[in-house]
């Protein structure tokens, strides 16, 4: 019994953080993309940032109640140890992995370890609360799409082991979050909340 409530736990959370939500403007955007009622076929299709024929549920979507607030940013429910694989080419610009706890307290922040690639159109990507000692590139390598470049953790703010993925790009001199098209085995999609999703191969 104690086993179940522990695995319903973070749902719960999730539904009882808060009735509030971003105000944010790419908010009302990504939903309608999400929808399909605007369509985008100018932006890159990212891989899943995991291994081909796997299937992992995006536990928190963008701009959610919990902690992504006013985040364009997805959570993957990844078990730690689990490879996570480079969602595009890039250069590595960062990589921390000393960090070695995590819980759901401020404090625990500067614990998460992260790899930051940038691409070649400037834009970047960052996956986070990689396990200890679990980045498996280092700052300076070239990595390719579909490349595993990390063990997925639970560093830094983290309630459950879990992947953190979110790109940035420059706009006018200012670094802002956007929202992904990602290829799955259904076709190219924007991903939501409480969905699982299968990366083809």
């Amino acid at each position: 019994m104690m086993r179940m409530a522990r695995f319903f736990l973070f749902p719960l959370v999730l539904v009882l953080a808060g009735c509030s939500v971003s105000n944010n403007p790419l908010r009302k955007e990504v939903r309608l993309l999400q929808k399909g009622i605007i369509k985008d076929d100018t932006s890159y299709i990212y891989a899943l940032p995991f291994e081909e024929g796997k299937s992992y549920r995006v536990i928190q979507g963008y701009f959610s109640h919990f902690t992504h607030k006013e985040r364009a940013a997805l959570d993957f429910n990844l078990k730690r140890g689990t490879n996570i694989t480079a969602a595009r080419d890039g250069i590595v610009v960062r990589a921390k992995e000393d960090g070695t706890s995590g819980g759901l307290k401020k404090k625990y922040r500067p614990q998460g370890n992260n790899i930051v690639i940038q691409h070649a159109d400037g834009s970047r990507a960052g996956y986070w609360h990689i396990q200890h000692n679990g980045a498996l590139v280092n700052v300076g390598d070239s990595v390719k799409k579909g490349q595993v470049i990390a063990l997925s953790g639970k560093t830094g703010y983290a309630m459950v082991p879990h992947l953190h993925f979110l790109v940035w790009t420059s706009r006018n001199g200012q670094w802002q979050q956007v929202a992904t098209r990602f290829q799955t085995s259904k076709g190219i999609k924007y991903l939501r909340s409480w969905k699982k999703y299968k990366r083809p191969g």
